[in-house]
């Protein structure tokens, strides 16, 4: 069985917990509003003003005028998701991260160790919400579409379990907009047919589904049907470090596409280093509205942990690699693959040429930063970004 545990509102409240007097305001995590800046996160209180992440700040302000504004705090964040898969690793060792506040964990050997999958997530929910006074939505299901899913049906602090015996009666009245693949404009396109819900595509057959969307057809057909044969790959194990976001809305600005390019490139690099990690291929991954799924790739000359220079390749991939056609993106991803182990070398800021040792930097700001808050340095290489060109802000 498959546990899919996906915390609430993560960075929002996050910030709640350190901030209590935040507690019941409209809240979101972001840049700045007079800048280009995105929400990261938003709590519960602002998503009923139709706030959410990946809005620009400055409509979100818009929208709810009485919202609070706290700047993303990404080491605070890392260090707490270490403690979230710390819980995590009390009851079983295949665990996929796929983000910092989301994961999934195959615990189908653990069962004789600590009871049933229901049990297990049961006990990972109450030990996150005890220790790190955080709350966590959990779907319990036999493959990992099932598993998030179920994750999501009862948001927030849901618990949710889909089995064998209730598959059908659970998914049957879902909107197909709930499947992995199903955006807006193929929404629409299964609408037109009559074809809302799970039931409706799972009364077809597989030969119809391929018939009606092409390749697509059979994957959206096994869906339906709540099939799924992927394994949980477990972060050990992997031979790469990425971290991806779905957009609630899609995102067409690539100015705000940039943003969070440097989001996910921070909590990205921030991972290698905690990791004693580095890479030397970075990849972009992007998905369109129409589920078309595109990566790119490109190597550095050497393996690295800099935030800065995973984010120069990053964001070039994005401007200069994209296929001709508009832009109309539903998830965005970046992740660095060839990881090898980080040599630690005595700490120094200047090489013998003169120029700043990135990774030693970096890893002087991230103990800075986790001591006195992220705004206590900055990189040097940040301002040089802000002179010779436009750089999105997530931060003042």
């Amino acid at each position: 069985m498959i546990l899919h545990v996906d915390m609430d509102a993560f960075y929002a409240s996050v910030e709640e917990r350190e901030r209590p007097e935040l507690v019941g305001r409209p809240l979101v995590v972001g840049g700045s509003p007079t800048g280009r800046g995105v929400v990261s996160a938003a709590n519960y209180e602002a998503r009923k003003f139709g706030v959410h992440s990946a809005m620009p700040v400055a409509r979100a302000l818009r929208q709810c005028p009485e919202l609070t504004i706290v700047r993303p705090r990404m080491e605070l964040y890392v260090d707490i998701s270490k403690q979230i898969r710390a819980i995590f690793y009390q009851f079983t060792p295949d665990v996929e991260p796929l983000s910092l506040d989301e994961a999934f964990l195959d615990v189908t050997g653990c069962e004789s160790l600590f009871g049933s999958a229901e049990s297990i997530g049961r006990r990972i929910k109450q030990q996150i919400r005890s220790q790190l006074h955080l709350v966590a939505s959990v779907g319990v299901a036999p493959n990992k579409f099932l598993a998030k899913l179920a994750s999501d049906l009862e948001k927030p602090d849901g618990f949710t379990v889909i089995s064998p015996d209730t598959l059908h009666a659970t998914l049957d009245p879902l909107s197909v907009s709930r499947m992995w693949g199903v955006g807006r404009v193929t929404q629409r396109k299964l609408e037109r047919l009559g074809i809302s819900t799970f039931g409706d595509l799972r009364r077809l057959s597989s030969a119809q589904a391929r018939q009606l969307f092409g390749p697509t057809g059979e994957h959206f057909w096994n869906l339906s049907h709540g099939r799924d044969d992927r394994r949980v790959v477990a972060e050990r194990r992997a031979k790469s470090i990425s971290h991806e976001t779905t957009f609630a809305q899609d995102i067409q600005d690539l100015e705000i596409l940039l943003a969070w390019v440097l989001e996910l490139t921070e909590q990205v690099a921030g991972r290698l280093r905690s990791r004693q990690l580095m890479g030397k291929t970075v990849n972009l991954k992007v998905r369109y509205s129409d589920f078309h799924t595109i990566t790119r790739s490109s190597s550095l000359d050497h393996a690295s942990q800099s935030t800065d220079e995973i984010w120069q390749v990053a964001s070039k991939l994005l401007r200069t690699s994209l296929p001709e056609r508009p832009l109309d993106i539903r998830l965005l991803g970046v992740g660095v693959s060839n990881i090898q182990r980080h040599r630690p070398r005595q700490l120094q800021l200047f090489d013998e040429a003169g120029q700043p040792i990135r990774p030693a930097l970096d890893k002087a700001t991230d103990e800075v930063r986790k001591q006195f808050g992220r705004h206590a340095l900055r990189r040097g290489s940040t301002l040089r970004h802000t002179r010779s060109r436009p750089r999105p802000e997530l931060e003042e």
